[in-house]
């Protein structure tokens, strides 16, 4: 009976986060999405290359689309192994799901947008999806503020101790 060590367990990759999705917008709901990749596309995220910040989601004839994303090309691959690194890429979600947010985009002007890009216990590239609303000028200048009194509140608080 040999015990695990640190060598045998798979190191997962740090997330893609949008960090501009929680400025911009106030997330209502969560979801979690597969995708529909090619074996250099998981190779390169695998590596940390890749962006979701200037990406959204679009549901088009009941299938929902990634668009706007971008993973860099695997430098291991050949020409000809390798993906278009801007392509849409189909989202897998049950079709209740589909329909729930169809039904929510339409009916109250609310968005789709990517929250974050990992890989779970399995191995298996997921996307984090919220149905969002935009903030307006204010609340965003409201967030600032707030995250400025906090951080100000760390600083005293590593002062005195």
């Amino acid at each position: 009976m040999s015990e695990k060590t640190n060598k045998d367990k798979k190191s997962t990759p740090s997330p893609i986060i949008n960090r501009k999705a929680r400025f911009e917008y106030e997330i209502l709901e969560k979801f979690e999405a597969g995708l529909l990749l090619v074996g250099s596309e998981v190779k390169s995220l695998r590596a940390g290359q890749g962006s979701i910040a200037e990406s959204f989601i679009i549901i088009r004839s009941d299938k929902p689309l990634l668009i706007g994303s971008f993973i860099a090309p695997y430098e291991q691959a050949g020409i000809r192994q390798n993906h278009d690194p801007k392509r849409i890429r189909e989202l897998l979600l049950h079709k209740r799901e589909i329909r729930r947010l169809l039904s929510k985009v339409k009916e109250k002007g609310l968005t789709i947008i990517p929250i974050k890009l990992y890989f779970n216990d399995r191995g298996l590239a997921k996307l984090e999806l919220g149905l969002a609303k935009g903030k307006k000028l204010h609340d965003k200048r409201n967030a600032i503020k707030e995250r400025d009194i906090n951080r100000q509140v760390a600083r005293d608080m590593r002062k005195y101790r």
